[in-house]
């Protein structure tokens, strides 16, 4: 096979066989297709697209592209979630102990930041000394003594997925249903899930800005699950402004370990319920939406949750200090605040706008070799219908490097709004698919 004529047939609207994309798979997993090719293939299928039978071969191609792991010692139910990507979008870190305290286990496999977006992974690594990359055995024993694992791909597993994430990332090739959902759900079958729930954002900082495209991404996943025997829940969830109110990598730590302690803003802890609710619902621990929230109120009540948050960061080598005091996170040194310039209704604050400037600050990755401070990042104090007075604090900028906060200070004041007439909020969640 040629590499540059399945680059061409795909460029002009052509379809690819089943052998053909095991073959590309296959081939780049081996170093045998370079990244240059691999991201004109790449852009290719992001305006092309892939057809039903493209996307089941493309699916299965990475998942089988290393190991799959098999849970079936962990008497507990498997139930793992995932997030489409989003800004401030936080709630893995304390939505998953959470659940294990509730008696499911959640073999966690995240990822890196990706685009605009945070990566769990990412704001993981900020505590000190955490390990997210665990090799098959040590992930399977982790589960088995914690209930609860929270680390990335290994070398070994779905290593196609872990190179095309990144080649993503860094070519403008993210906002694909088929590449989305066949990464998402590649590494999620590996995982050997009982169940798996999805939360799929929608609206200005997410890769789905309408609720049409997150719906057809939603369908696409569940599909892809329902064909392979997993059952899969989706939330439609709202993506226009940030979830919760920090941006970054260690103050989403904090704001995580806050959420534990019972302390999250509203939106955060209502999005995190929602989805434990379904993970609690699907793994058969009670078939009551009320019973189910109940018992992860009383996680976080109890401390159960943040005591299995603590106990699985020890397993990963972790040092589980700084989530007893989190100012012992990292912390950049400087600090602006951006104020509201006269008194009104807060109309916009944009969560893209503000992910691309938490980005400039060095909270992301524009080139996939790139390093992450996670000691920058963005407070934002308000959200969209909140009325706010002049000198109002909009959001609070903490930084390392003054010429990255002049690239990302346009992007913040451009970001916010004011009105005179009130507004209403967007919803939170749009709907589900099952």
């Amino acid at each position: 096979m040629s590499i540059v004529e399945l680059i061409e047939r795909k460029r002009d609207g052509g379809v690819f066989t089943a052998d053909e994309i095991d073959w590309i798979i296959d081939r780049y997993s081996a170093d045998a297709i370079p990244d240059y090719q691999m991201s004109s293939l790449l852009m290719a299928v992001f305006k092309e697209g892939l057809d039903y039978e493209e996307l089941s071969a493309w699916t299965d191609a990475m998942l089988h592209s290393g190991d799959v792991l098999d849970f079936s010692h962990v008497a507990a139910p498997k139930v793992d979630k995932h997030s489409t990507g989003g800004v401030g979008d936080k709630v893995s870190i304390p939505l998953a102990p959470m659940v294990a305290a509730c008696g499911v286990a959640v073999p966690m496999m995240s990822g890196r930041g990706l685009g605009h977006t945070g990566g769990t992974l990412d704001k993981l690594e900020s505590i000190p000394g955490f390990r997210t990359a665990l090799d098959p055995p040590e992930f399977r024993a982790i589960l088995e003594r914690t209930g609860l694992v929270l680390a990335g791909q290994s070398e070994t597993l779905v290593p196609a997925d872990r190179r095309i994430y990144a080649l993503r990332d860094a070519t403008g090739t993210v906002p694909s249903i088929p590449l989305i959902s066949s990464s998402i759900m590649s590494k999620k079958l590996a995982e050997g899930l009982d169940a798996l729930v999805l939360d799929v954002k929608v609206g200005r900082g997410a890769f789905m800005k309408s609720l049409e495209d997150a719906t057809r991404l939603a369908e696409t996943m569940v599909g892809i699950g329902a064909a392979r025997g997993t059952p899969v829940t989706a939330l439609l969830t709202d993506m226009n402004q940030p979830l919760g109110h920090e941006i970054g990598n260690a103050s989403e730590i904090a704001e995580s370990v806050a959420m534990l302690h019972g302390e999250a803003p509203a939106d955060l802890t209502e999005i995190t319920l929602r989805l434990g609710v379904e993970m609690l619902l699907m793994g058969g621990i009670t078939t009551d939406p009320a019973d189910a929230r109940a018992r992860l109120e009383k996680s976080v009540s109890t401390g159960a949750a943040f005591d299995k948050l603590v106990e699985v960061v020890v397993a990963q080598d972790g040092d589980p200090s700084v989530l007893e005091d989190t100012t012992r996170l990292p912390r950049a040194p400087h600090q602006t605040v951006v104020t509201a310039p006269r008194r009104g209704v807060l109309a916009r604050c944009d969560a893209l706008d503000l992910a691309m400037a938490a980005l400039r600050l060095g909270a992301g990755r524009e080139k996939k070799e790139d390093s992450i401070d996670p000691g920058v990042g963005i407070t934002v104090p308000v959200g969209i219908g909140d009325t706010v007075e002049t000198g109002q604090p909009l959001a609070v900028l903490v930084w390392s490097d003054e010429a990255r906060l002049g690239d990302a200070m346009p992007l913040v004041e451009r970001a916010f709004e004011i009105g005179d007439q009130p507004v209403e909020a967007p919803p939170l969640v749009y709907g589900e698919l099952r």
